[in-house]
């Protein structure tokens, strides 16, 4: 059940991240942009809750603050490469525009 903790921590971590991004841009909120901030925290949880499970340890509130601000980290810096790649929604790429899109 530990684990479960840990990964809830890493994930809301990495939400917070995002939603607190989003606030400061001032843009429109974006769901593509979003998900791809879930997808990366949640990939992050995953990873966090099986490195606890190796430890063999009793979780802590000092083990789920560093979960929190693990998933917060890792979305931030997942955001800076994927905007540096040219795709910030990554791994959510955007839907092929067709050629007559706004034309009537």
């Amino acid at each position: 059940m530990d684990r479960v903790y840990v990964a809830l921590a890493a994930l809301a971590g990495g939400l917070f991240s995002a939603l607190m991004g989003w606030m400061a841009s001032d843009d429109p909120f974006d769901a593509r942009k979003f998900g791809g901030s879930a997808i990366r925290t949640l990939i992050a949880a995953i990873i966090f809750a099986v490195g606890y499970q190796f430890t063999h340890t009793m979780v802590t509130v000092l083990d789920l603050f560093y979960a929190f601000l693990g998933g917060a980290g890792v979305d931030a810096i997942g955001n800076r490469i994927a905007a540096k790649l040219g795709d910030g929604s990554f791994p959510l790429s955007k839907s092929p525009e067709t050629p007559n899109e706004g034309k009537r």
